[in-house]
C-alpha cells in the first residue's frame, strides 16, 4: 500500500489560525492545505486494496454484499486522485492510478470490462471516462504507446452512448440516454439526469481540447433535451430523472453532483465559446441554486438523503461537487466571489469533524454537526479531499487543450460499434469480480448508482 510521502509529512506543521481538528490545516494557507490533503489521501487508499496479491486493480470492495462499492466509485476515486496530483504537485500514487484505470479498460478499449458488463449503467461507464478526460487535461503521464490512451478512452465512452442502441428512439424522450445499456437490466426505461449529464460534460471537454464543434453540438443537444424534460427546472432545481414512455414522472430528489456535473460542463462550454452569454447565463443560474439548495448554511449537505438514509453512492457526492465547483472556478474565473467563500466554510465544517478511527484523523459523511458521526468510507475520504483541493483551484493551472499543452493521442473512432449483447467471462470461485457477476445477473442490473430506488 502506497504510504504519504517524506516531505509532505515535513510540511504539516502547527501553525495559528487553523480550523482545530484531527487535522490541523490553516486554510489561509496553500501548503497547510496541501499537507492535510496529503493525510486525506493517505487515508482514503487504506480502503482500496486493488494492489494486493490476488486482488482485483481498480476497483474498491464490493459490490455489495461483498463490500461497499459498485464499480463506477473506482473509478471516481481516481478521478479524485489525479485532481489532487494536479493541485498539490504530489506524485507517489501514479503507479498505483495509471495501474488501476488502464486494468479496467477492457478489451474494447472502452471501460466495458467482461466481468461488469451485466450491471453496467451508462453513468457507471462514464465515470471512469471523466477520470480518463481529467488525465487528459492535467497532462498526467501517457500510458505506453501499445496501451490505450486517455483521450481515446474517453472518445470511446462518449462514441458508443452517442449510439443509437443507448438512446430512446422515438417520443417525448427520443435521443435520450438510458441509465442503463442493457434491456435486461432495471433500470433500462429510466432517462435518468446524471447518465445524460455525464455525457453532456464529456462532450463539453472533448469540445474545448479537441476544438471540434460536433463534441459541442451533441452536448448542446443533450442539455436541450434534460431542459425540456423539466429535469431542471424553472427554479434552477436539478432533478433525478423519469421513466419511460415519455418521461413525466418526473423524480424530484436533488442530489449535489447532478447540479454540479452539468454545472461544470456548461464551465466547459462557457470557456469553448469565449463567453458566450447563453453558457453565462446557464452557470450563474445552477452556482446560485447549488449553493442555495446542497450548502445551507455555507456547509455541504445531501437534502434527500441526509442526515439518515444516505448509501455509499450518496455518500461520496459532496467531494465531486466541491471539486467542480472549483474547475468552475477556473474556467469561469468571475464565480470565485460567489462559489469559493461557501466552498471555505464548507471545507472548515469538513475537517473539523475529522476525527475518528484508529489514527484520530478520519472522516465521517454530516458535516453541519461540527462531530465525527462514526461513519467511514471511501466516499467520506473523497470528501474531505475534494473540499480541501477546491480551494487550491483559483491559483491551480486551468485544464489543457491539444493546442496549449495536452500530450495525450485520441481516436475520433474509438470504441466498439457492435450490437450491445453482453459477453461474460468464465466465473472462478477465486475471481471475485467474476462472482460479482451472478450476483449481477441474481439481482437484474441494481449494482449500479441508486440501488435504492425502486424505478420499475
Amino acid at each position: 500500500m502506497v504510504r504519504l510521502s517524506t516531505p509532505l509529512l515535513a510540511a504539516l506543521s502547527l501553525v495559528a489560525g487553523k480550523v482545530h481538528g484531527a487535522l490541523d490545516v490553516n486554510l489561509d494557507d496553500p501548503e497547510s492545505i496541501k499537507a492535510a490533503a496529503a493525510l486525506v489521501a493517505e487515508d482514503l487508499l487504506t480502503f482500496y486494496h486493488g494492489d494486493e496479491p490476488g486482488m482485483v486493480p481498480g476497483i474498491l470492495p464490493g459490490p455489495p454484499p461483498d463490500g461497499d462499492y459498485y464499480w463506477w466509485q473506482g473509478g471516481a476515486m481516481w478521478g479524485t486522485l489525479l485532481d489532487y496530483r494536479h493541485h498539490t504537485g504530489d506524485k507517489q500514487f501514479d503507479d498505483t492510478i495509471s495501474e488501476a484505470l488502464l486494468f479496467q479498460v477492457g478489451p474494447n478499449e472502452d471501460f466495458m470490462p467482461p466481468n461488469w458488463t451485466a450491471s453496467m449503467g451508462n453513468d457507471d461507464q462514464a465515470f471512469w471516462a471523466l477520470s480518463a478526460m481529467l488525465a487528459t487535461e492535467v497532462g498526467y503521464t501517457d500510458p505506453p504507446a501499445d496501451q490505450p490512451q486517455w483521450l481515446s478512452l474517453a472518445q470511446a465512452v462518449f462514441n458508443e452512448q452517442t449510439h443509437e442502441d443507448r438512446r430512446v428512439a422515438s417520443g417525448n424522450c427520443e435521443w435520450g440516454l438510458r441509465w442503463q445499456v442493457y434491456p435486461s437490466n432495471n433500470g433500462y426505461n429510466y432517462i435518468n439526469t446524471i447518465a445524460n449529464a455525464c455525457y453532456f460534460n464529456i462532450g463539453a471537454r472533448l469540445a474545448r481540447y479537441t476544438d471540434n464543434s460536433t463534441y459541442a453540438d451533441l452536448a448542446t443537444k443533450t442539455w436541450d433535451l434534460v431542459q425540456k424534460l423539466g429535469y431542471i427546472s424553472d427554479k434552477w432545481d436539478v432533478y433525478d430523472g423519469a421513466h419511460l414512455p415519455d418521461c413525466t414522472d418526473i423524480n424530484k430528489a436533488q442530489f449535489s453532483y447532478n447540479a454540479a456535473m452539468l454545472l461544470q460542463g456548461a464551465a466547459f462550454l462557457y470557456n469553448y465559446t469565449d463567453g458566450e452569454q447563453a453558457w453565462k447565463d446557464r452557470i450563474d443560474n445552477l452556482v446560485d441554486r447549488t449553493l442555495e439548495i446542497f450548502f445551507p448554511g455555507d456547509i455541504a449537505f445531501e437534502p434527500s438523503c441526509e442526515p439518515g438514509n444516505c448509501n455509499a453512492d450518496m455518500e461520496s457526492f459532496k467531494g465531486y461537487t466541491a471539486r467542480w465547483l472549483g474547475t468552475t472556478m477556473q474556467l469561469a474565473p468571475y464565480t470565485y466571489d460567489k462559489i469559493y467563500p461557501v466552498l471555505k466554510t464548507s471545507a472548515q465544517a469538513a475537517v473539523k469533524q475529522c476525527t475518528g478511527g484508529d489514527n484520530g484523523r478520519m472522516c465521517g459523511f454530516h458535516w453541519t454537526t461540527g462531530t465525527f458521526d462514526g461513519k467511514v468510507g471511501a466516499g467520506q475520504q473523497m470528501n474531505v479531499l475534494g473540499a480541501l483541493i477546491s480551494l487550491l483551484s483559483p491559483n491551480v493551472a486551468a485544464p489543457l487543450t491539444n493546442s496549449t499543452g495536452g500530450t495525450s493521442v485520441g481516436n475520433v473512432n474509438a470504441g466498439s460499434d457492435e450490437p450491445l449483447v453482453p459477453t461474460f467471462a468464465p466465473i472462478t470461485g477465486g475471481d471475485k469480480a467474476g462472482a460479482g457477476i451472478l450476483t449481477a445477473l441474481l439481482v437484474a442490473g441494481s449494482l449500479s448508482a441508486f440501488a435504492w430506488m425502486s424505478i420499475d
